[in-house]
């Protein structure tokens, strides 16, 4: 699977027409479009109709478009599924995943819908949300269940609802489900995100909050304000020091190949793929945050 920067993912109401035609020009890396918590029963299926027209006919660029859907054994679940497939969405995220079957009970409505509109067999992918304390404990064979998912999510209010508590401003009471999570992700290969920070006034709280996933390991964050997705590639951005390194492993591997030689070495230490890995998102987050040209220059 291709490596993509997901450093923001922004929600956006089905049922909200003037957020669903501007969400491309705020730069998030994803665009989610909830049909479930953010949308009222009685507007479940003016909001699907919203949304498929919408990814059909407004130019998103190469943003990539996910649609939270109503969990499929609802009566509205397998509607969103059909119509997101048609309409072509990129990512469909499951809302409330708590074990293996829900996975695969959604991807195979999936692949249903996927022969009826002659869509590419696997061309949807798949996200869960793990929103409780099952799926936390699941989350490694949920990681692993199809070759759909793209990524794992904690969704922060349910879990810590099931969990008896709430949320608290250091984030102590979602350190176990955060650290399956992410742990999950990495070993079956996929991006893990993080939650939203409700609080869109308290800048301080959400900078403190997105340099704590950052420094867990998290692709990025989940947010609900155009206003936090600056703040979140800022702190996602790499010093001049890491590209600077980056750049030197990038030059002695180019070195090693001119020479055909196997082994890569900088500085008298060898460079295994760890570091040849760590040095190529280094570079793609620096392009990404507009530090340095398609060339690998810096700005002026």
């Amino acid at each position: 699977m291709e490596e993509r920067l997901r450093r923001t993912m922004m929600f956006v109401p089905g049922n909200n027409p003037s957020m669903i035609k501007d969400a491309g020009i705020y730069g998030a890396d994803s665009i989610m479009f909830d049909l479930e918590d953010s949308v009222s029963l009685l507007e479940k299926d003016a909001a699907r109709m919203l949304v498929y027209q919408a990814i059909q006919t407004v130019d998103y660029g190469e943003t990539e478009l996910v649609v939270r859907i109503n969990e499929c054994s609802s009566e509205f679940g397998r509607a969103d599924i059909f119509s997101m497939v048609k309409a072509g969405v990129d990512v469909i995220r499951l809302p409330k995943t708590e074990t293996v079957e829900d996975v695969l009970e959604v991807e195979a409505v999936i692949l249903e819908a996927e022969k009826t509109f002659g869509r590419e067999e696997g061309s949807t992918r798949m996200m869960a949300a793990i929103e409780g304390a099952s799926g936390v404990l699941n989350a490694p064979a949920i990681a692993v269940s199809s070759k759909r998912l793209i990524g794992i999510a904690i969704g922060a209010e349910d879990y810590v609802t099931n969990m008896k508590t709430r949320r608290y401003p250091d984030g102590q009471e979602l350190f176990f489900a955060r650290s399956m999570i992410i742990h999950a992700a990495r070993a079956a290969g996929i991006s893990a995100f993080d939650t939203v920070y409700s609080d869109v006034n308290n800048e301080e709280g959400f900078r403190n909050e997105v340099a704590l996933i950052r420094q867990l390991g998290f692709d990025g964050k989940s947010v609900i304000n155009p206003r936090q997705i600056p703040v979140v590639n800022e702190i996602y951005a790499p010093t001049i020091k890491e590209i600077e390194n980056a750049k030197a492993v990038i030059e002695a591997i180019k070195t090693a190949e001119k020479n055909g030689s196997g082994v890569i070495s900088l500085n008298g230490k060898m460079i295994d793929k760890p570091i040849v890995m760590r040095a190529e998102r280094v570079m793609m987050l620096a392009k990404a945050s507009k530090i340095i040209d398609e060339e690998g220059n810096l700005y002026e």
